[in-house]
Parts: C-alpha cells; structure tokens; sequence
C-alpha cells in the first residue's frame, strides 16, 4: 500500500487541509463467474491492494477531484448529475447516488491514489467507488452498513459510469475478513466466510491483457445469458434468474435457445453449483476438491461462456505441473486481465517466479505476478 504518511502530506499541500483517509481493497474472485447478475453464488477474497481516499469540507461547495494516479485534479461547481465519460464518473458518481438517497452532501476535496492494477479483473472501480462512499459519508457523519453501501455503490457503477457489473466486487471490498474467502449470495447478500488456511497463498498473474467491463464482450455475454433464463422461463414461471434454473431445465428447453445462449446458460448454471461446492470444499480443508473445481470452472469460463481469451488461457494451462499448484483460473470480467493461483505458501515464490518465466517465452508479454493474501474490508485509517 501506498505510504499513507505520503499520502496525507500530498493532500495537504496539494489543498492546505487535514485529510480523514479510507481504504478500500481490490478483491480477487476464487470461483464464480458472471453468477452475481443471475442472482448466484460468488466466493471472492478482498485482496492488499486498494485505493486510498483522503477528503477534506471546502466551504464554497464545490467539489475538488485529484488522482495521484492520473495526474489531474477536476473541479465541479457542485454533485453532477449526469457521467461525462471521464475518470472522475467513479467518485461522483458514488456521490450522486448518496445524495439522491437523500445525503446532503457539502463541498469537498478529495485526492485518490491505487496500487490496485487497473482493467486487470482485480476490482479496481470498487475499491474506488467504496473508498469515495466512506469518505463522503464521513462529512456528513453517517454510517450505512455494509450490504447497503454495497448496493449503493452498485448503483454508482450501473446507473452514472453505465457498468452493467453485479453486486459482488463492492460487497467484498467493504465486508471481507482478513485470511477469508466469502460465498455471497448474491439475491439476498447472506454470506458464509471460508478460512484460507495459512500454508495456501494466493498468487495473481496479471496475462498484461486489459479488459472493460463497460465494454462490449461483457453485456453481449450477459444478454445472451438472459436470453437463456428467458427460454426456461416460458416453461418454468418460477425461474425470474439462471440461479433458478437447473441443469435439468437445459436438457429439456436448451434446443429451443440460440447456441450461444444456451452455452452461457450452462456455464452459469454450472457456476453455481461449482461455487457451493467449493466453499464446502474448503471449509473442510479439500484443497484438492476445490483445485478440480477451480480448472472445471475455468475451462467453462474459456469454452461455454467464452469469457477467456489465448493469453489467460495460456497463463492458466503453464500453471498446471508447477510444484505446490493447488488450482488456477481465469478471475474477474473476463476477457483479459488476472488468473487467481491458489499455491502451498512455501512454493509460491518459485511458483511466481516459473510462471513469468513460462509466460514471457510463450507469449512475449512480460506478465506481472503478485504473491496476495486475503485482507480485511473497508476502513478508515487512524
């Protein structure tokens, strides 16, 4: 994490103010896929990447934007009230939503700074939008709990950046245990932890492929996931979302789908059945059982639901044979971005090490690899 000493003084000179900092972590998903939208199943692990955000009241009203990351600061006569295709759509977004639910929120100003790699699958606009959401709130001294500022961020990414995203990434970021994964429900926000044993150590390979989720892969995937529930649907009224639907249903409706549908259909049916499973199979400490189902979940991410790419999948089959492998996947939106590596702590160096090797002679990308534990939630720091 960035320097947060650093950090302060950057907001102090940059606007003669006294921050109040927050933290919101990146997260990475173990297993669980494009479940979240058909109201699923997800299990992810906040991760010790994240975004810092220190604000400070103006008196004037206006609202003061700076990223550290970018390099620019953006000045706004007041909360907006339409996106303008631009970075700063993230934060204010999360401030339009707060105060169209009724926050008065005053002038402010705010200076963001991520080591959370960006278009990387790793969450990198909820841990945004969750830190923006505490620093906010923190003006006008309200506490929202967890599962509704999840919501509310949500809200941010569906409603002002135009993100079609579930609910799991701001979930995780603002409720996540250190040393846990969380299943998420993700159509009533109950959720069950998961320890990840401290001999397992997650180790994310970034394949240096960016991906968007505001892209076109992503709602394409979506809608064709849709139009697969919508076909059961007419035979089973009962069955608004895939997570109703069984694989059952597909044997007997599938052929009435578009072939593409249908393949999504399976994949997400299939997803959440893997995902229940494997928050089982690591509360009894399978590490085996949950390795099996992290590259059956994979090679659907690639095949059925075409969500993959030939760099990711690349990274995820030169993983496969390298001492203390426990199982490797494709995580987060797809179409690019980071495999997930569950690996015996004491191989991961090596592991990390070998991969970019293997990585780099096969593709010509020099990758990023980064050896991750999970981390705790959302916080202010002191």
């Amino acid at each position: 994490m960035h320097d947060p000493k650093i950090f302060r003084s950057m907001h102090k000179d940059r606007f003669q103010a006294e921050p109040a900092i927050f933290v919101g972590p990146g997260r990475v998903n173990l297993i669980g896929e494009h479940t979240d939208y058909a109201e699923g199943f997800v299990m992810p692990a906040a991760i010790n990447f994240c975004t810092l955000a220190g604000i400070s009241p103006r008196t004037d009203g206006k609202i003061a934007i700076y990223s550290e990351n970018q390099g620019e600061e953006k000045v706004f006569d007041g909360v907006q009230a339409a996106r303008s295709q631009h970075w700063t759509d993230y934060p204010m977004g999360v401030t339009a939503i707060l105060a169209g639910v009724g926050y008065t929120i005053p002038g402010f100003n705010l200076s963001i700074w991520s080591d959370v790699p960006l278009s990387s699958g790793l969450s990198s606009s909820a841990a945004l939008e969750v830190a923006t959401a505490l620093a906010v709130l923190s003006l006008v001294d309200a506490e929202v709990p967890g599962p509704r500022l999840a919501r509310l961020c949500q809200r941010a990414e569906n409603e002002f950046v135009g993100a079609n995203c579930g609910i799991m990434d701001q979930f995780i970021s603002l409720n996540a245990k250190k040393d846990h994964a969380l299943l998420l429900d993700c159509r009533d926000l109950s959720f069950k932890l998961a320890p990840i044993p401290d001999s397992v150590a997650l180790v994310i390979a970034n394949t240096m492929v960016k991906h968007s989720v505001a892209g076109g892969d992503y709602p394409t995937r979506r809608r064709e996931s849709e139009a697969g529930c919508a076909v059961i649907a007419r035979h089973r009224p009962g069955v608004p979302f895939l997570r109703d639907a069984t694989l059952d249903d597909l044997v007997q409706w599938g052929q009435e789908m578009e072939p593409k549908s249908y393949l999504r259909a399976k994949h997400v049916i299939g997803e959440n059945l893997r995902t229940v499973a494997a928050c089982e199979a690591l509360l009894q400490g399978n590490m085996k059982e949950l390795g099996r189902l992290m590259a059956e979940a994979h090679r659907s991410y690639s095949q059925d639901f075409e969500g993959s790419c030939p760099e990711a999948d690349a990274m995820v089959e030169l993983a496969q044979g390298l001492p203390g492998l426990i199982g490797a996947r494709l995580t987060g939106g797809g179409f690019g971005g980071c495999t997930i590596n569950l690996v015996e702590q004491k191989e991961a160096a090596a592991f990390a090490q070998a991969l970019g090797a293997r990585y780099a002679e096969k593709t010509g990308i020099a990758p990023q690899i980064h050896i991750c534990h999970a981390s705790g939630g959302a916080h202010r720091l002191e």
